[in-house]
């Protein structure tokens, strides 16, 4: 018989106009890595804050059993108290302090006179040595890497005596090298007798890791399906996330692409906004046709945000040198707000934070980035811009009771969605989308994807730069591949692989 050491049942939670979700049930064994998949919107995250205590008992229905005990969690200290620590896809972590205070936050480790800021910093650093991280538990948060931030919060989850690890897309931010050592101290921890529960739409991870994964689909629970081995396929779980069969990833697409250059970059040089001296990004040149998906991939810290964000507007670095051209008319970008009167458009890697404004509407997210076309006298025509907003929903399938639905509410393939609709709306000559689908499903990558498509065959020029050499390869025309801060090759779709990228990158590295 299984010995299980959570198992919810039956789980109702409702929110105004919305069944999130319908009679969910999960049972965890002791000692597993057990995945939750399914489609953005599904419940996963809402099932675990149900689990955690961010959504109380008494504001859904059904049981948490947890080591054989019916749990009521009012609080995430509640939850924390019994050993269960989630660790959501945005890291709550207070960059100016140190990875000592962070980890301690709240539990402080106190002395006669205050804090004991020994004992601190070498509990932090026992716990630290405990995931692999060798920093001083001194330094900064806004000094380590990503990777590192997202050890500290696992660090941080060991110091609470964690028995039960949840992790909501824990490398949908790292690159493959951290990933990799991320999923390989997650089996570690498994030999050890801890049991994680980890949400991810990376399949390829979830087949690696997981010994058995439960999709949610609609809010209901689909199926719970054994992976021994670790190596399933990964068309089995589309298929229950989705409710069909994706024989093909990529949807297919006509290459018209024209002669004329909708965008060209020359010598552009970039320098850091804070460390004097610093160069960002060095004489970089490259063109995107009319009708053409170039693709830039590299590693963390290759400078390709950095470009991109440079190049739209001067929203990121100073003394920046080099010339753009727009349609083959050279365009001088002061600011943003000049990067889209010329036709430029940059869907952000980071949507929460500088793609949407949360506390406002899809309706008002969607038309912000050009008001001036729903506006009659300076003044905007509010039934204009429910319309535009209503007819975007439709054109991206975005899952919302309403347009009046504030943005920070929706799920965060919707979010990307209601991003992307926002810059079509400006109706952009050139469109630069930066990690399109991080943290989202297959089945809204696959929307995103024919959206980027039907751009590209109206004649647009389309930017994208991903961590994911798959979707490079399945989508773009060519690919740059940029290592710090510089170009360092240039490949046809036809010729592209993820070894010959590889194999660029780590070229100029023994230069």
């Amino acid at each position: 018989m299984a010995d299980y050491i959570l198992e919810m049942k039956n789980i109702v939670k409702e929110f105004p106009g919305v069944k999130a979700l319908d009679n969910v049930n999960l049972a965890v064994e002791r000692g597993e890595i057990h995945a939750l998949c399914g489609e953005n919107g599904a419940g996963k995250s809402t099932l675990m804050k149900v689990l955690s205590g961010i959504h109380p008992y008494g504001s859904y229905e059904g049981d948490i059993i947890y080591n054989g005990e019916v749990c009521k969690f009012n609080t995430l200290h509640d939850s924390e108290a019994k050993g269960i620590v989630i660790i959501h896809q945005e890291l709550a972590l207070i960059p100016m302090l140190s990875i000592g205070e962070n980890m301690f936050l709240g539990n402080e480790k106190k002395g006669k006179f205050g804090i004991n800021w020994d004992e601190t910093y070498s509990e932090a650093e026992k716990h630290m040595a405990q995931v692999g991280l060798k920093e001083s538990a001194q330094i900064l948060i806004k000094d380590i890497g990503t990777g590192k931030q997202q050890l500290v919060e696992i660090a941080k989850a060991l110091s609470k005596d964690v028995k039960l690890l949840i992790l909501d897309e824990p490398t949908s931010s790292l690159n493959e090298e951290d990933t990799q050592m991320l999923l390989d101290l997650l089996l570690e921890f498994k030999k050890k007798g801890l049991t994680s529960i980890i949400i991810s739409h990376k399949l390829n991870e979830i087949a690696y890791v997981s010994d058995r994964i439960t999709v949610i689909r609609d809010g209901s629970t689909i199926e719970t399906i054994e992976n021994p081995d670790h190596n399933i396929d990964e068309g089995r779980i589309i298929k229950g996330m989705v409710g069909r069969e994706m024989t093909d990833r990529f949807p297919e697409r006509e290459h018209n692409i024209s002669k004329e250059l909708g965008l060209e970059v020359k010598d552009w040089t970039v320098y850091h906004p804070t460390f004097e001296g610093k160069i960002v990004d060095k004489k970089v040149s490259f063109n995107v046709h009319k009708g053409e998906i170039v693709g830039f991939a590299g590693l963390q810290g290759a400078g390709r945000t950095e470009l991109a964000r440079s190049i739209f507007g001067k929203s990121y670095g100073k003394n920046i040198t080099g010339q753009l051209f727009i349609n083959g008319k050279e365009v001088h970008l002061k600011n943003e707000k000049a990067a889209i009167a010329a036709g430029l458009a940059y869907v952000t890697e980071d949507r929460k934070e500088n793609g949407l404004v949360l506390s406002q509407t899809i309706r008002e997210n969607t038309t912000m980035a050009k008001l001036e076309k729903i506006c009659k006298h300076g003044i905007v025509d509010m039934d204009e811009e429910r319309k535009v907003a209503e007819d975007y929903r439709e054109k991206m399938h975005t899952k919302c009771p309403s347009v009046e639905q504030a943005v920070g509410n929706l799920s965060g393939g919707n979010q990307q969605k209601v991003l992307l609709s926002k810059w079509m709306f400006a109706d952009p000559e050139v469109l630069i989308l930066d990690e399109p689908t991080r943290g989202i499903d297959v089945g809204a990558k696959y929307e995103i994807y024919g959206i980027m498509n039907k751009l590209v065959e109206m004649g647009k020029s389309v930017i994208m730069i991903s961590s994911e050499m798959p979707e490079l390869l399945g989508m773009c025309d060519r690919i740059y591949v940029m290592n710090e801060g510089k170009i360092v090759g240039e490949l046809e779709a036809s010729e592209a692989t993820q070894e010959l990228i590889m194999s660029n990158i780590l070229k100029d590295d023994q230069k």
